[in-house]
């Protein structure tokens, strides 16, 4: 059980970043961490706020991500379960936050793979999610060059964590994307 409602966890977000391209990032995020607690049986509302709050200190320190974070979390009065949970997306960038929990798991694989599949759909005459299809995504993932800031290695290293087939994983985070559309311009 959160101790946040998802309104005032977009409120906190949006306390430190500004910028469109991170909110859409961010519901991105929350969508997707909805659709798998959904499919996994678990609390989608936790697992939205998870999603909203993951790069809280993101724009303010690029370049220290996930360093700021955690008093940033403290301050509003975010439990320490759910600030694990988000300093363990960053496992082995800038985090040494291993994900342990299912939910941590699931944020460590699918926050990269949301940008791999904004890009794509992006690149669609349609530019929308609504008629992306799991092969489309993985065309783009042979590419080298097409997002080349995405860790593909990092996705497939977490869908191995979940037990899950990379196709399943890809699919469901379509799904979720699909679910917030307008609000993230696809």
């Amino acid at each position: 059980m959160s101790n946040i409602t998802r309104e005032a966890a977009l409120s906190l977000y949006q306390r430190y970043n500004k910028a469109q391209h991170l909110l859409r990032h961010a519901l991105s995020v929350e969508a997707v961490m909805r659709r798998f607690a959904q499919e996994l049986g678990e609390d989608a509302d936790y697992w939205g706020i998870v999603g909203i709050l993951h790069d809280i200190d993101y724009e303010l320190y690029p370049e220290e991500h996930l360093i700021h974070a955690p008093a940033m979390l403290r301050d509003a009065g975010i439990s320490e379960e759910m600030i694990h949970a988000i300093l363990s997306h960053g496992w082995t960038i800038c985090s040494d936050v291993e994900p342990t929990l299912l939910m941590e798991k699931v944020l460590f694989t699918i926050d990269e793979l949301t940008g791999l599949i904004m890009a794509t759909a992006l690149m669609r005459p349609s530019r929308s999610v609504a008629d992306l299809e799991v092969s489309s995504v993985k065309k783009k993932w042979k590419t080298k060059g097409f997002s080349a800031g995405v860790d593909r290695d990092l996705i497939a290293k977490g869908a191995e964590m979940l037990g899950m087939e990379l196709d399943r994983v890809i699919q469901l985070t379509i799904e979720g994307m699909r679910t917030v559309s307008h609000q993230i311009g696809l």
